[in-house]
Formats: C-alpha cells, structure tokens, sequence
C-alpha cells in the first residue's frame, strides 16, 4: 500500500524530469489519506439513534439484544463501541467482531455512555462539515446490512454477529475518499453506472479504491484482521468467504432500490457462495419487502436448558405431550415438568406465549 506512504528517495541519480512529480503526486495521496481518517475520528453518530440508546435504560436495564440493535443500525456508534472493546486488555483484545461481544466486554452501561457522550448529526440541522453525509451512507450501509443477513439465513451462515458489522462498516472506504478528494465520488464515478465500474474509476483515476482504503482504516482503528480482511476485499474479483457474501449483498442493496447492477456479476457471485439462480431470485424479491422471514439470531442468553428447548420446539410444531414423550422416549408427566419449568424461566402464562416469546428471541 505504498499509496499510502512517501515513496523512498532514489539512491541514483535520476535524470527522468517526471520523477519529482510522480513522486510529489504519490507524496500528496498519502497526506491526504492521512488528513481523512484524522477527520473520521469525528464522524457522527445520528440524533436518533442516540435517543433510541437513551430511550432504552430510561425504563431499565435493556436486555442485550435491544442494544444490539440500536449499534448495528449506527455506523458510528458500532466503530466506537468495536474501537473501545478490542483495546480492553485481556482475552478478547483485538479480537472483538460483533456488537453481541463488543456488549459483552463493555457492558450495556458503557454502551449508554458512549451515546451519551458521541457527536451527533440531524438531518434537518445540517453542518458545513458533514451536509448529509452520515445519512445517506447509513442508508446503503443498513441496505447491504439486510441483504447480507438474508443471504446469511439462505445459507445458514456460522457468522451472523459478525456479518452484520462487516456489512455494515463494508463502505467506509468512501468516508476517507469524501474527505481526501473534493471531486469524490460525482467527478471520479463520471458516467460509471454499476459497482464494477465505479471500482474500476476509482482505481485508475486515484491509484486507489474505496475497498482497500477501508480495509487500512479499520486496521487503523484495531479491528480485527476477520473484518478488516472482509471490508478490504468485499470487492475484488477473486473475493470468497463472507468477502464475497458482502460483495453480493452490495449489489442487491443497489439493485433494490432501482441501481444499476450486472445480471452476469450476481450470478456469478451467487455462485460462489453456493446460492442458486432459483434462490437468488427469492432473495431479490424480497428484500424490498418490509420483512422476509427467517430465523433471529439468538442474542440473549437462553434460560432453558437443553432438554426444554427439545421439549418447547416439538411444542411449537404442534405436538401434543404424548408425541412428544414418544420421541424424546421420556413420561408424559416428565414432559409437563419440562414445560412448567419454561413457563417459569419465560414468564409465559401459556404455551402459545412460551413459543412466541422463545422464537422473538431466537431460542427455537
């Protein structure tokens, strides 16, 4: 990443009268670079999604996963809380990935006082400094979040906590270009209509892209190598893994809200993940819908213990107790124990209560 650096003084003499200006150029890339992830240490966080953060301690202690949510849904608010967790000294320094671990080194208070405290940005009190940025990037941000989280449950990725970070934090390559290039991204993009032809822009008109730009700055910030790697490669031709999860779900955020995208490109990233024609065409259709099903993650600690989750699972299919003694070879009174017991652990009144407030929560 010599882009990123002066390049080295020649020990010869160099009578090439271009080469002090090549250099300068590359000299002036770095300086630039510099002074745009110095900026980003201000990024804001959203007016409301502080007050969403405020507005859950307000009656209480929020359970894990309603905080959970609020972070993943705020680029700023997951970089400070990610940044925060991986300097704790311990077992998990430098190896926190998800919001669900960042919230389990730091605590739920330290979530509050983190938003609390962090700069914020309205839409309709714009500054000088950041116009509307913030929002308009969090829109594609969470886009590419929710595609990647369907492809995920298409797939039944192992990594959900951590693909909703690296989804979500895949473009902040473009905050650093923002800052660094006036022109960016109108006059660098010029008529370029797909994500392939912007990435191709960017690199032979800055020496550089977004992707890569992003990967250095998360390794600047002490995430860790899984999502920085992630965020680095999510747009390059040979990219696998959740590198290429993440370069689908791009596309399809682009494609659903009417963006140009190349049939032949998500096919063959579809591919290589193991998503099928037939699938993908789901998964297109119903990302513009308000909910597309699918299993939640399970993010609060589970109180059952492994035989009533059995128990309460058969339950939700519809099985009366004595089908469900049968294939679990226990007594019928043994099953209603079972179920008594989660009726306390849940504080459900009913059985239909127990399977709602149990599957909400991801526990079946």
């Amino acid at each position: 990443m010599v882009i990123l650096a002066p390049v080295p003084t020649p020990t010869t003499t160099n009578t090439d009268p271009y080469a002090s200006r090549e250099r300068h150029h590359n000299e002036g890339h770095g300086r630039r670079l510099t002074a745009a992830f110095e900026a980003l240490e201000a990024f804001p966080v959203l007016v409301e999604s502080r007050n969403r953060v405020l507005r859950l301690f307000e009656a209480g202690d929020p359970s894990t996963a309603d905080i959970v949510a609020a972070v993943e849904a705020d680029v700023a608010l997951a970089v400070a809380l990610l940044r925060l967790a991986n300097q704790v000294d311990g077992r998990s320094r430098g190896r926190v990935e998800s919001a669900v671990k960042g919230v389990e080194v730091l605590t739920p208070r330290s979530v509050l006082a983190i938003a609390s405290r962090a700069r914020t940005f309205d839409f309709f009190e714009r500054t000088a400094v950041w116009q509307g940025i913030p929002e308009r990037f969090r829109l594609h941000a969470v886009a590419t979040q929710r595609a990647a989280d369907r492809l995920a449950r298409e797939l039944n990725y192992d990594f959900r906590d951590r693909l909703m970070v690296t989804s979500l934090l895949h473009d902040i390559g473009k905050l650093v270009l923002v800052h660094a290039y006036p022109g960016y991204p109108r006059q660098v993009h010029g008529e370029a209509r797909t994500p392939e032809e912007r990435i191709q822009r960017e690199r032979r008109e800055l020496g550089v892209d977004h992707a890569l730009v992003g990967g250095v700055l998360a390794r600047r910030w002490g995430l860790p190598k899984s999502v920085a790697s992630v965020i680095e490669r999510h747009h390059a031709e040979d990219a696998d893994g959740e590198a290429a999860l993440i370069r689908l779900a791009d596309m399809l955020a682009h494609y659903a809200v009417g963006g140009a995208v190349t049939p032949a490109e998500l096919l063959a990233v579809s591919r290589s993940i193991g998503i099928k024609p037939a699938a993908l065409r789901t998964v297109m259709y119903d990302l513009p819908l308000s909910t597309s099903g699918g299993r939640p993650r399970q993010i609060d600690p589970c109180p059952m213990s492994a035989r009533e989750v059995e128990v309460l699972r058969r339950l939700a299919r519809g099985m009366v107790y004595k089908q469900i003694a049968s294939e679990l070879g226990l007594s019928t009174s043994t099953v209603r124990t079972h179920l008594h017991n989660v009726y306390g652990k849940l504080g459900a009144m009913d059985r239909a209560q127990a399977v709602l407030i149990a599957t909400e929560r991801g526990w079946i």
